[in-house]
């Protein structure tokens, strides 16, 4: 029923030697690091600052002011509507202690909505904004992308990072995009 394994009696395993395997590996980590450091020196990085570019482009500057000419009357609003809450709950303060009941009530509830219709308006307020903001943006995304595979071809760059958390300012070309974008 329960055979037993003879493989191992027949064909004993050799004992390994560590420091031998431990060299082996050591020549072939030391191989392929070379191996990529040749490869390494070929390759052309570059990185590009997406938020520079919206920043400090002309374009991305235009479309800043031009977002923020549109919203600036629905801020004012939204700027008199708080003034006019602020009023009506510190006029609510002073005279509340000679107001009736009914009246208290009546305040309060008028204040409770004018308060929900402030916060309704900010909210479509940062919605419609933002909705803009990003419309505008993309579109000059788009366009420095173009002027990105556009050096990327010319200049013969092999990669070219997008907002990265630590860049060497060496291969930081976000200036020239920026240059072609204004040209």
């Amino acid at each position: 029923m329960f055979r037993h394994n003879y493989f191992f009696l027949k064909f004993p395993m050799k004992r390994i030697n560590f420091k031998f395997v431990s060299f082996i590996k050591f020549i072939l980590i030391f191989l392929l690091s070379f191996s990529f450091s040749l490869y390494a020196h070929d390759l052309r990085v570059g990185f590009v600052s997406t938020e520079r570019i919206l920043k400090d482009s002309d374009i991305g500057r235009s479309a800043q002011s031009k977002i923020e000419s549109e919203f600036t009357t629905m801020k004012h609003d939204l700027h008199n509507l708080e003034l006019e809450l602020r009023s009506l709950v510190s006029k609510f303060e002073k005279d509340g202690p000679i107001l009736s009941e009914n009246d208290k009530l009546k305040k309060q509830r008028d204040m409770e909505d004018l308060d929900l219709d402030l916060q309704r308006k900010r909210r479509a307020f940062q919605e419609d904004f933002n909705r803009r903001r990003n419309e505008e943006f993309s579109i000059i995304i788009s366009k420095a992308n173009e002027c990105i595979k556009k050096l990327a071809e010319e200049e013969n760059y092999d990669l070219i990072i997008e907002d990265a958390v630590v860049v060497n300012p060496r291969i930081d070309i976000t200036d020239k995009i920026i240059k072609n974008l204004n040209g």
